[in-house]
This record gives C-alpha cells, structure tokens and sequence, in this order.
C-alpha cells in the first residue's frame, strides 16, 4: 500500500500546483503524508456530504476539483461548516487534496473531459497555455462535431448525456441554427467571450452565464450559448481523474481502490418552467 506522499506526488504529475492560478488554493489541504492510502474517491465539492460519503466508503484519500478555503480562513472551529469539514476528515483519517484550475488548464484537463461526455473531438485549447510547447495544454477546448446538429439537437445532447441538474441547460440563439464546432469550458465561462468569437465557433457551451455578457455576446454575433450547471460540466474530470489514479495504480503495483462519487452537490434543487410567453410582453 502507497503512503499518502507517494500517492500525492502522483497526482502532482497530472497536475502540478504551479500551473494553479496565483489566486487558487490548490494542493494537500489535511493529511499526514505518512498514512497509508488504500482507497480514493474524487468529488467536485467538498462539502459535508462528500466528506460523510468518503467515511462510510471507508476512504484514506479524497480529490476534489474545488477548493475547501479559496481565500483563507482564521479558523476550522466546528461551528462552521467547513470547520465541521476538517473536523470530520481529521477524526476519520481522511486526507484531502485539491485540484483546481492546474485540472483545468492540464491534458487531460477539465474540458477535455466535459467534451468526451458530449461525443466532441478536441481540436486544440481555446486559450493556449503559452509554457506549452505542443500547444495541448490551456483553458477550455475548441473541438468539432462529426456531423452537423442544431442548436435545439445539441442542447438536448448535452442535457443527456451531463448529469441531471434542476437547471439543465439554457439556450441563447437561434434553435435551428447549425452547429458544426463549438468551444467548450468546464465551470464559470462568461470572461471568454472574447476568445470564443475569435476563434470562430458556432456555439460555446459553459456554466454561470449572466443576463450581461450575453446579452452583450449576442449582440456581437449570432454564436449560440448553452449554459449548463456550474457541477454537471465539471463532474464528468471526476471520471477522468479517477481513471488516470487506476492506471498510476497499476502501474506502481499499488492496488488502489479507486472511486466517483454520484452524489449531486449541485446548489440548486428545484426547477419551475415559465409558462408560455405572452405575445405583448413581459408583466410590468
């Protein structure tokens, strides 16, 4: 059995703390670096849940995508809900390490993952990580469609084939409009707009659009926007994640059990359609 320090050097191979962004809070959040590891399970948040879902798996290791503290904190009193967090890994010998946006940028990263989920080629980064010298690293993807769908198919597509969310996923442009390539970026993507329209796709599917950008997005060109859940894009580099651990694993002998976790921690629970527009209008 690998001690947790072997195990996180692993991870820091796939996906090494300096290539975080200077504000992210990436890496060994708890852990004693000479516990034995024998079980992993990776997770977008790490929230309680997560945590209780890791102590009745009997997990020594838990991977998230985000961060417990992004901007610090002064305590881990157990009054607090992340203080119970720590409380509850420490008191069960649980460690946990965090991925963040060095995930997003890696190859494999992030958005590689959230277009293999849609059946979409990668073609190339949309934001090229410029230490790169194969160009394969970098935020988001530009990738391409085997066969060309409508805004309406491909947004069912993703409501498929992403984890069930109350929200599933919204629309701006033209339903009918062809989609041919499409730019994709797991979690919060509204600050690419810029780069999406440069490069010329016909539809660029993230998470956490606002009324603003897309409104303005829109105005600029006829580039169709697909918002899906914050969690749901991001879920599906658990998976990925998790089955680069396996081959580590077999690789060094180590016979980790290796785990995702399907627990929805998506914030929003509920959703109620509108009912059909009025023709005049919205109410005052």
């Amino acid at each position: 059995m690998p001690r947790l320090s072997e195990v996180i050097a692993a991870l820091e191979t796939l996906w090494p703390a300096e290539r975080a962004e200077s504000w992210d809070a990436v890496g060994t959040v708890a852990g004693d670096p000479d516990q034995q590891v024998t079980r992993v399970l990776f997770a977008v948040d790490p929230v309680q849940e997560i945590v209780d879902e890791a102590v009745k798996l009997g997990a020594d290791l838990l991977v998230t995508h985000h961060p417990l503290y992004l901007r610090g904190t002064t305590t881990v009193a157990a009054t607090h809900f992340k203080g119970r967090v720590v409380h509850t890994l420490i008191k069960n010998d649980i460690a946990l390490h965090v991925a963040h946006t060095n995930a997003d940028t890696a190859d494999p990263g992030v958005s590689d993952a959230l277009a293999g989920a849609l059946d979409l080629r990668v073609t190339g980064p949309l934001v090229p990580d410029p230490t790169d010298p194969e160009g394969r690293r970098g935020l988001g993807r530009l990738c391409a469609l085997d066969h060309p769908v409508t805004v309406r198919e491909f947004a069912a597509r993703a409501a498929e084939r992403l984890p069930a969310t109350a929200q599933g996923i919204r629309v701006a442009g033209d339903p009918e409009a062809l989609v041919r390539t499409v730019a994709v970026s797991g979690g919060s993507g509204d600050s690419l707009f810029d780069q999406v329209r440069a490069a010329g796709v016909d539809a660029f599917l993230t998470a956490d659009l606002r009324h603003h950008p897309v409104s303005e997005a829109r105005a600029h060109s006829p580039l169709a926007l697909l918002d899906a859940a914050h969690w749901a894009t991001e879920w599906p580099w658990c998976e990925l994640a998790a089955s680069q651990l396996d081959e580590i694993s077999d690789r060094h002998g180590w016979d980790l059990r290796v785990h995702v976790s399907k627990t929805v921690t998506d914030p929003w629970t509920a959703h109620a359609a509108s009912p059909p527009s009025d023709p005049l209008g919205a109410p005052n």
